[in-house]
């Protein structure tokens, strides 16, 4: 007789009908049937109920094992008032880090790396202030078995913060010899991390490196002046960066510029001529007038940083008192200036010499001055031509004057510094 057989044959003689009859009799006269009838039964019901995986010995419905890799992040979970730099950071013990995923509040990444073969993993760069991140991070054991762990902390809301002030502006163009500068609002004590958190790119591509210029002053520039057509971008990324003992970076941005034409204007004191050269051409040879031999004109390489149709020059503001003393001027209407240094030095119209004496005097106080007339309006003038065909960035060249060098730091004027001095480590 087959399992089925026996089964059927239980089956019928627990129906209904079955049950109705005398079960002891049954039970008595099918003698050993009817205890194989009952063992079979009983087998068939423990196999439906219990299921395949409930046989002795399967071991299917246990649970993993837990893993033995350890996941720790620093800071805890609800932490406020994180520092930025330095405070978050991922450990993983008995394991190693297998994925690490921080992201702030409105979704972003925040790039960094496993090290220390799997133990550890820190940020690429400083965090932001006032902002709130969220940290997953997975570890394995030797068994492959990961753990994982989150936390969510807010970085600090600082209560004193630093502004960099850029030239040029985004969207300019300039003149080939346009330096990056940035003028801090605060002392900068910490030059390291903030110079870092600035990047300063070129296209096409030329090595540029970052000189300071004390601790409020940071400036960005190539070799050699730019070559004409370069597209530069500036990349502030210092909300975070802590400047200064409590005092934290606030801007965020990017600035792009363009380098036009290339124009360098030659000035030779002695000749008291200015050859005008854009692109490799001399576009055109100017008299000039410069420092006198009491005020003679410094020597060097500068950059326009201003240029104004008329302004107001007044003794006073550089050490050489008011128009009633001996050598004080205060000339409210100078017209085509355009400022070549930070303590005063501007090339400019000069209506106020007579025409003959361009090219053959040097009678200013320091500046350089080409022909022109009272109010601006000549087109005609030596003055007016110049400035017409300026523009801010573009070099002014001086030399043969019995002044010295003018300083790296007066003006946008660090092409008067060597390259290897420029680029050198600073304290």
């Amino acid at each position: 007789m087959d399992l089925k057989t026996v089964a059927r044959d239980a089956k019928a003689r627990l129906s209904p009908e079955a049950i109705r009859g005398d079960t002891r009799t049954q039970l008595i006269g099918g003698s050993a049937v009817g205890l194989v009838v009952i063992a079979v039964v009983l087998v068939l019901t423990l196999t439906t109920c219990g299921g395949a995986g409930s046989v002795a010995g399967d071991k299917g419905g246990e649970k993993p094992a837990k893993s033995r890799a350890v996941v720790e992040i620093s800071p805890k979970d609800g932490a406020d008032g994180v520092g930025t730099q330095d405070a978050l950071k991922v450990t993983a013990a008995k394991g190693e880090l297998v994925e690490v995923d921080v992201k702030d509040e409105d979704g972003t990444a925040v790039e960094g790396k496993i090290a220390e073969g799997g133990k550890s993993w820190a940020p690429a760069k400083h965090l932001t202030t006032k902002t709130k991140y969220t940290v997953e991070a997975q570890a394995e054991d030797s068994e492959g078995r990961r753990a994982t762990e989150r936390a969510e902390f807010t970085t600090l809301t600082p209560k004193s913060t630093f502004i960099g002030r850029f030239t040029p502006e985004d969207g300019d163009t300039v003149g080939v010899g346009m330096p990056v500068s940035l003028n801090f609002n605060h002392a900068i004590q910490d030059r390291e991390a903030v110079e870092k958190a600035i990047s300063v790119t070129a296209e096409p591509q030329v090595e540029i490196e970052g000189h300071w210029f004390g601790n409020n002053r940071l400036d960005f520039r190539p070799e050699d002046y730019w070559k004409a057509g370069t597209k530069v971008e500036l990349d502030l990324d210092l909300d975070g960066v802590e400047g200064y003992d409590g005092v934290y970076g606030e801007q965020d941005k990017s600035v792009n510029f363009t380098v036009g034409r290339s124009q360098v204007s030659v000035v030779d004191a002695k000749s008291k001529k200015m050859t005008v050269t854009r692109d490799g051409k001399k576009l055109k040879t100017i008299d000039i007038s410069s420092g006198s031999a009491e005020n003679p004109t410094y020597n060097g390489r500068m950059v326009i940083s201003e240029r104004h149709k008329e302004t107001r020059m007044d003794g006073r503001t550089v050490g050489f008192g008011r128009k009633e003393e001996a050598g004080g001027y205060d000339i409210k209407d100078v017209p085509h200036a355009m400022r070549l240094s930070t303590s005063g030095t501007f090339i400019h119209g000069n209506y106020w010499l007579a025409r003959g004496q361009f090219g053959s005097v040097n009678a200013s106080h320091g500046c350089v001055g080409l022909f022109d007339k009272k109010g601006g309006d000549d087109k005609s003038t030596p003055g007016s031509w110049f400035f017409r065909e300026s523009i801010i960035g573009d070099v002014v060249e001086i030399k043969n004057s019995k002044d010295k060098k003018i300083q790296p730091d007066n003006g946008l004027n660090g092409w008067n510094m060597d390259w290897d001095e420029w680029k050198a480590p600073q304290k």
